[in-house]
């Protein structure tokens, strides 16, 4: 069997099902119907076992190291893609830290004593974590 599509390979509008069939008893209905909503429909084959795989792991990317031989940085890559193929850009769903009134005070210390700059006070202010080299 091939994986239901859920978009037309010629223009990429949403396809819209038309026919059931049950091949246990020969039954065929016929109607429009919307499929079911799957948010992994846009994730191909090799995407959805990469998905499988960090589940079964329990999002531990260690785990993941040892069963697929691959090292961190390949799979943070892939993660990354499958996030793009769902509509997520990733780091942007980040939730900002709450920062307490004795954390605010000391970054603008450090920002008084030239620690640190501006822009790093204000990133740091608004609660947004290290940024990744």
């Amino acid at each position: 069997m091939y994986p239901i599509l859920s978009r037309c390979p010629v223009c990429s509008s949403e396809l819209m099902v038309t026919r059931l069939y049950c091949a246990q008893c020969n039954t065929t209905v016929e109607g429009h119907f919307h499929p079911s909503a799957n948010p992994f429909a846009p994730l191909n084959s090799e995407q959805l076992q990469f998905l499988l795989t960090f589940i079964r792991c329990e999002g531990r990317f260690n785990r993941m190291e040892e069963e697929l031989g691959l090292s961190y940085p390949t799979l943070r890559n892939r993660f990354n893609e499958v996030l793009r193929a769902l509509g997520f850009e990733p780091g942007k769903e980040e939730v900002p830290v709450r920062l307490s009134a004795e954390d605010r005070l000391r970054i603008l210390d450090e920002l008084a004593q030239g620690l640190i700059t501006p822009e790093e006070a204000h990133r740091r202010l608004l609660g947004k974590r290290e940024e990744s080299a």
